[in-house]
């Protein structure tokens, strides 16, 4: 999260105004390989309401940090905010896809090949940090800044625990500014089980201003996904972009 296939480049969230748009929709579609695709909107998340908290202050709760403390974040972290062996339920990330939901057009993919500790490219766009698996470097081409909704394929396996409430919260940053919050509801999770679900990321138009900014600033837009479980931060991924690919 090296591949063969040349598309054109693409990200997920992606400069959005800091207001979330869709509820949570649980309708399924069929899909061949894993069982049924279910297809989740952001809830709404209004997180100017959040009481403004920083990086330090949520280190000093330990394994206490819960969805509304990252709410309150107004900066991409600096680090991580929970280890690798927090991830008690074994949740382990296999495949990851991004299309475009208007023409259907598959932007980016990667794979986690059979008996292996990490995903593998299946493009040239993404570059992953091997030590931890928790980093993921993505240059994509302008016209991902035009995009109006973008559909992010993620299938994932689950250990031998259940999993009542599984929670993702990403948040993107431009430059310091909060550009969007996504907040999406995986739902139960039972043990030893495969699961595939497509985030719908749904964008406005954006400032040509703005767009023009984060193409001649690669990398200065950067994300965090923190993943919850009955509420507690068990996962922490980070990821930066580039939109300068094919200039």
């Amino acid at each position: 999260m090296n591949g063969s296939r040349n598309k054109q480049s693409a990200a997920v969230g992606k400069g959005q105004t800091d207001a979330d748009s869709g509820l949570e929709t649980n309708h399924r579609d069929k899909k061949t390989g894993a069982g049924m695709l279910r297809k989740l909107k952001s809830r709404r998340s209004h997180t100017e309401k959040w009481p403004v908290v920083t990086e330090d202050q949520l280190r000093t709760l330990g394994r206490d940090i819960s969805p509304e403390h990252v709410l309150g974040l107004r900066d991409v972290t600096k680090d991580y905010l929970c280890r690798l062996e927090d991830n008690i339920y074994n949740i382990d990330f296999t495949r990851f896809k991004i299309r475009d939901l208007e023409t259907g057009t598959v932007l980016f993919e990667i794979a986690k090949p059979p008996n292996s500790g990490h995903l593998e490219k299946e493009e040239e766009s993404g570059d992953v940090d091997a030590s931890a698996g928790r980093f993921v470097r993505y240059q994509f081409t302008p016209a991902f800044l035009k995009l109006r909704t973008v559909g992010a394929t993620v299938e994932f396996t689950v250990g031998d625990r259940p999993i009542n409430s599984f929670r993702m919260i990403e948040r993107h940053y431009f430059q310091g500014r909060l550009l969007k919050n996504f907040d999406f509801d995986f739902g139960f999770c039972i043990p030893n089980s495969r699961n595939t679900c497509e985030h719908i990321y749904e964008f406005p138009q954006l400032p040509d201003g703005l767009i023009r900014q984060m193409v001649e600033h690669p990398y200065e837009t950067r994300s965090d996904s923190f993943y919850f479980v009955d509420n507690k931060l068990i996962m922490h991924n980070k990821a930066d972009y580039g939109y300068n690919g094919g200039l």
